[in-house]
């Protein structure tokens, strides 16, 4: 693959890759990396125009994708688009005779992965191939990684949680049995199927597992080692996983831009927190006064090696996401428990209520309506009220058997949180929208 993209792109140029997990799409994303390529992250089930925008913002010279996305790019007219699954690719390669690969240095590029859009338009993240290493080396030393550990993998690898795996399985040398769709059953099957040390999971994936049969969670048993992350896991789906798994999940927190950051420790961890920092990753809380007191809460700041630079060609939002002393600002809130040192994400600033003057953190009504018998998921956020400036507003998912009580839910959540942080109306939904990693779209409840 590598010889093949050496005879049509130059070391630096970009390489949009659209496809679903396979070892086609791991074959390509590894040749473009060996011939110096910068390789651009795109789910494949984007529209025309979203991969127009980040085709055009990129500034791709060539994609590589699967049949549909390639149809979409194809049409765009604007740059050469070949399909993954393409065998002939390999011949033409070693006959161009440049498959060495080329001379790449940790500071040069490795991809560009676009946020994930959820308040505003997808940015560009280019990551190095040292920052890249750097982030998930610190994770596979604190979750002692080595060549024995076999990954169970489920997640979709043109996002970094997904790739991330990926990285961890080569650099150690082990083995990673990848899916290219998710399903509870096919998953708790590859995991008893291939003796799996190691799943990846984002709460979603945990909570269908949890539905399912007896026999599709209880495989879970045979893991090592079981991480969450990408979105808040409920603590009372925390407890059910504890029960299957014998042990809390390992929850850990990172960004698009600055990789894998904060982890439970690997023999004690916890499930209503995001552990502690990783090793070589500096955090501290910062409020309006400066650094946070322990408990206090503040927004999250981070520094180490593998932190981005700035984002893709935008100065303006590179100056915005860093402090004046270098520090980046993640946008969540958090607080540090004084005793363990762990922290705990409170919510995004972005998404904070401000109601009748007071902040609301969404994620804390969430949590108390989760806790009624008949929820299985909320959501809240603000919608826009002439008295209280910004309306508390829930959206629920019911479990199975149980029906909609509106009054109920704000009553009980009244017996947990001040007045003010309960929800003034609740609605239910079949499903609450998400993107592809399983994160909450509050802009599309509003």
């Amino acid at each position: 693959m590598a010889g093949w993209l050496a005879a049509r792109i130059r070391p630096g140029d970009r390489v949009l890759l659209a496809a679903a997990a396979s070892t086609g799409f791991i074959r390509c994303y590894l040749g473009a990396l060996n011939a110096g390529a910068v390789v651009v992250l795109a789910n494949p089930g984007y529209t025309a125009g979203e991969l127009a925008h980040l085709a055009a913002d990129s500034g791709a010279v060539l994609a590589l994708a699967d049949p549909g996305p390639g149809r979409l790019l194809a049409g765009l007219g604007s740059l050469a688009t070949a399909d993954i699954a393409d065998q002939g690719i390999a011949g033409q390669g070693i006959a161009g005779g440049r498959a060495s690969g080329a001379a790449v240095d940790p500071h040069d590029i490795a991809l560009i992965a676009y946020t994930s859009g959820t308040t505003g338009r997808p940015k560009g993240v280019p990551l190095t191939h040292g920052q890249l290493a750097a982030s998930i080396r610190a994770a596979m030393a604190a979750w002692r990684w080595s060549a024995d550990d076999v990954l169970a993998h489920a997640l979709p690898l043109y996002h970094q949680h997904g790739l991330s795996g990926l990285h961890a399985a080569l650099i150690a040398g082990g083995t990673v049995h990848i899916r290219s769709r998710f399903s509870p059953a096919d998953l708790a099957r590859t995991i008893g199927d291939t003796g799996a040390t190691v799943l990846f999971g984002v709460p979603t994936i945990y909570q269908a597992l949890m539905s399912a049969d007896a026999g599709t969670a209880h495989s879970l048993r045979g893991l090592r080692l079981a991480v969450c992350g990408s979105a808040p896991l409920n603590p009372a789906l925390a407890e059910r996983l504890a029960d299957e798994l014998g042990r809390v999940p390992l929850i850990r927190y990172g960004t698009t831009e600055t990789g894998l950051d904060v982890s439970n420790p690997i023999d004690r961890p916890r499930g209503d927190t995001v552990g502690v920092p990783l090793p070589g990753v500096l955090a501290r809380i910062i409020d309006n006064k400066g650094e946070a007191e322990p408990g206090a809460d503040g927004e999250i700041q981070l520094r180490g090696p593998q932190v981005f630079s700035g984002y893709w060609h935008d100065p303006a939002a590179t100056d915005a996401a860093f402090t004046p002393d270098g520090w980046f600002r993640t946008g969540d809130i958090g607080a540090v428990d004084r005793v363990t040192g762990h922290l705990t994400i409170r919510g995004r600033t972005k998404e904070m209520i401000i109601t009748g003057g007071l902040n609301v953190y969404p994620r804390e009504v969430e949590i108390a309506l989760e806790e009624h018998a008949s929820v299985a998921e909320a959501a809240v956020t603000g919608v826009p009220n002439e008295r209280w400036g910004e309306q508390v507003t829930a959206w629920v998912v019911l479990r199975d058997g149980y029906g909609f009580d509106e009054a109920a839910l704000i009553a009980h959540v009244r017996t947990r949180l001040a007045g003010y942080k309960c929800p003034k109306q609740v609605f239910q939904r079949a499903a609450l929208p998400r993107n592809h990693v399983g994160k909450l779209v509050r802009s599309a409840l509003r």
